[in-house]
């Protein structure tokens, strides 16, 4: 192929690497309104009374509002498909306040000082009642997160706001008790992964404006326009048609902007003041009042034959959702849904889970999505049982992983149409040097290499579910516009489809400009999530484009008076094979122009009904300090089997991004709240994400396979590449120490402090 598979420049990397103004701050005018938010200090309270005289007199002020001043229709901030599986619990403003940082008043005025003086002016009584903190306690406790009458779920989840459940589900195959008490051996442990934040770069924000039409106007770095204006809409009870979302550049999301967490409060400025206005979360805010991963306690039991074949898994969730429900019902899913399936030799498995509301800061999405909890907890479930069996790990996840033809269990009866995984396992041990180095060499100076290794899966949509479009049109002067509305969050997809684009009409890649994620002017897409804009939107671009490439022979068949069988077409010109006439590109696009109902312009949409998973496998090398605990990676192997791999470059550092933050997750990343439910690690210097010194040597390699469902082979790989290292690297520390690790992050003190006890 002569576009896709190849390493081509990202669209946007010029005007990045130069400075240009291409985010939303540089592009916001100038004369917004700032919009600030005053928030709780209370883990849950009622708002008694709310004084804002004082803050309404500071100079600069243009209003101030409250909960008596906002709409009463409840909502949810998920960016999820109508109808949202995360239920309807929000206002834009609440009476009552669920965790320390939820917003009690909106502000807005000229400038920034002139707003910090009026959050300082305004006086609150709260009320304060009893929370709950620990996510155990949460189920069926006499407090209740949401007493409201006008909370209600949408789809049938399982959610109870009486029993402070947000989900609650059950599914199996097969007698799991029967199959499990006839095993040899058994593991049977939980693990705990706590939330930690997505940490990009750029932080939630969003800028609005009234169009001369009177419509709401709203640019935000988002991942889901369509969503946000949904939610806006729901928000704000006026009709979608009065809204426009568009997005510029992204400066990171990694899910945290599949929730629309800061969008509605400068939407309902300017929507009642009819100015424009502006909101920037301070990098305190992101850290205390945003949407961090889930934290889940994962209980594992599995079951097993003296020969290593793993015959029954039984796993339990619980996840904490916080004080709202913004993806609760959904990330729970995967981590049953996308850790059972990577073993295919299961003659039974269960999967049951209960997804509960607290007072802590609202969790949503990030990558991995439940999947990376998951399977942390069943690859190390997996790593315990080797060593019971006293089985070489490796050997043992050949015995029994899922392989290509297979059905995988606990995946929805779908079949693995193209797999992998047994080439990523293998080539990722031969990387490492798994045999000579498993499990451990003592140094003799109180320092111990070891190597762990994991496997993982993700999806590469939400099948029956997602749709992704586009719209391919053809320019007069022979060059394309390809319109989508997945967002780039700095992953390359406008180069990637593309390239898609280039491959089908067999034109350089840069004759394709890229018009991207605007509610007002592209198709309707679901969004950039559930790594789905590769496979499911890639799949709309080719079918789009091949539908323009047949439209553009029929004009060209027409301008040189024979059939469009007739025609040779080599993305440049078409030729009549019978006499040997031409007619280029650019003429095409110009005889399109007069006289023509035939548009050369073509909308293409898709939805998958299967979502083929990509496949990894990791391992990990390092060093640790038996004195002071202290853990070191010195090399990190990968191999990913995504299908067709359309842009190499970006494939790889996707894959290299993913591993540090998993990184980050197994020995660094550490939400900390107090005992009245403060969230204390609230900048960067309390939480702490690896730095290019942390992450060791990385090494990515892919492996084959097509899928025959995906554009030109491809599957996903945006999520897979984060659920690795966090099961190799504590796999790695039991080498070296002896020693089973079971929460996260796995910090220094604990293996000092363990290796002391030991």
């Amino acid at each position: 192929m002569r576009s896709v598979g190849q390493p081509v420049r990202k669209k946007d990397a010029e005007a990045l690497l130069t400075g240009q103004p291409v985010y939303m701050d540089d592009l916001a005018s100038r004369d917004c309104l700032i919009v600030k938010l005053l928030r709780s200090p209370y883990a849950n309270a009622s708002v008694a009374e709310i004084d804002t005289k004082a803050a309404q007199m500071v100079d600069g002020i243009e209003a101030v509002y409250t909960w008596k001043d906002v709409p009463e229709q409840r909502f949810t901030l998920a960016g999820q498909t109508y109808p949202e599986p995360s239920p309807y619990d929000r206002l834009i403003l609440d009476r009552h306040v669920r965790y320390v940082g939820d917003p009690v008043a909106i502000v807005a005025g000229e400038d920034e000082a002139c707003v910090d003086r009026a959050l300082k002016k305004i006086r609150v009584e709260y009320e304060v009642l009893p929370s709950i903190l620990d996510f155990h306690d949460a189920k069926d406790s006499p407090v209740l997160v949401h007493p409201e009458k006008s909370w209600r779920a949408l789809c049938p989840v399982g959610a109870d706001n009486r029993r402070n459940l947000c989900a609650s589900g059950e599914s199996h195959e097969g007698d799991v008790e029967a199959v499990l008490s006839d095993c040899d051996v058994t593991v049977e442990e939980t693990y705990h992964v706590k939330a930690v934040q997505q940490t990009m770069m750029e932080t939630f924000r969003t800028v609005c404006y009234k169009d001369v039409y009177g419509r709401l106007n709203v640019m935000s770095s988002t991942q889901i326009v369509y969503h946000v204006r949904r939610i806006l809409s729901n928000a704000l009870g006026i009709p979608k048609s009065q809204i426009r979302v568009f997005k510029p550049r992204i400066g990171g999301g990694f899910g945290a902007k599949q929730t629309a967490v800061c969008e509605v409060y400068p939407a309902f400025v300017t929507w009642k003041t009819g100015k424009p206005s502006k909101i920037i979360f301070t990098r305190e805010e992101t850290q205390t009042a945003s949407s961090p991963r889930h934290e889940m306690e994962v209980s594992v039991k599995i079951g097993a034959d003296h020969d290593g074949r793993i015959r029954a898994m039984d796993v339990y969730t619980l996840s904490n959702t916080g004080a709202y429900g913004e993806h609760g019902p959904t990330t729970v899913g995967l981590s049953g849904h996308k850790s059972i399936p990577l073993y295919g030799s299961l003659e039974a498995h269960r999967f049951s889970y209960d997804v509960v509301y607290t007072n802590r800061m609202s969790a949503g999405a990030y990558r991995g999505y439940g999947a990376t909890q998951g399977i942390f907890a069943v690859e190390t479930a997996v790593n315990e049982l080797a060593g019971k069996l006293k089985m070489d790990p490796v050997e043992l996840r050949l015995k029994n992983m899922v392989r290509e033809g297979q059905k995988m269990p606990a995946y929805f009866g779908e079949t693995a149409t193209s797999c992998a995984l047994d080439q990523c396992l293998a080539r990722t041990a031969r990387m490492i040097g798994w045999k000579e180095k498993y499990p451990y060499r003592d140094l003799g100076n109180g320092k111990i290499r070891s190597v762990g290794i994991a496997m993982g899966m993700q999806g590469s949509c939400i099948s029956g579910v997602d749709v992704g479009s586009a719209t391919i049109k053809l320019n007069e002067d022979g060059t394309y516009l390809l319109s989508i509305a997945a967002s780039d969050m700095g992953t390359g997809c406008d180069t990637i489809l593309a390239q898609m684009g280039a491959e089908c009409l067999e034109c350089p890649v840069d004759n394709i400009a890229v018009s991207g994620a605007d509610t007002d002017t592209s198709p309707y897409d679901s969004g950039s999530y559930a790594s789905s804009t590769t496979y499911v939107t890639g799949t709309a671009v080719q079918h789009a484009c091949e539908k323009l490439r047949e439209r553009i022979l029929e004009l060209a068949a027409k301008m040189l008076e024979c059939r469009a069988g007739d025609l040779d077409f080599d993305g440049r010109r078409a030729k009549n094979l019978q006499n040997g006439r031409e007619a280029s590109l650019a003429e095409i696009g110009v005889r399109s122009m007069c006289n023509n109902a035939n548009a050369l312009q073509v909308t293409e949409s898709y939805s998958s009904p299967v979502s083929p998973p990509p496949f990894m496998a990791g391992a990990a090398e390092i060093e640790l300090d038996t004195e002071t605990g202290h853990v070191e990676i010195l090399d990190y192997a990968a191999v990913v089997d995504c299908g067709t791999v359309v842009n190499p470059n970006l494939a790889r550092v996707q894959t290299e991004g993913g591993i540090v933050q998993g990184i980050g997750m197994a020995l660094h990343e550490n939400i900390q709240y107090n005992q009245s439910g403060k969230l204390l690690n609230n900048s960067l210097m309390q939480y702490k994400i690896p730095t290019r010194l942390d992450m060791g040597k990385v090494r990515v390699e892919f492996a084959g396979s097509y899928e025959p469902t995906g554009p030109f082979g491809a599957k996903s790989i945006g999520e897979i590449v984060i659920n690795t290292p966090a099961p190799a690297i504590v796999h790695a520390i039991a080498n070296a120490t002896g020693l089973w690790f079971r929460t996260l992050p796995v910090t220094s003190e604990e293996i000092a402090m363990g290796m002391l006890e030991k």
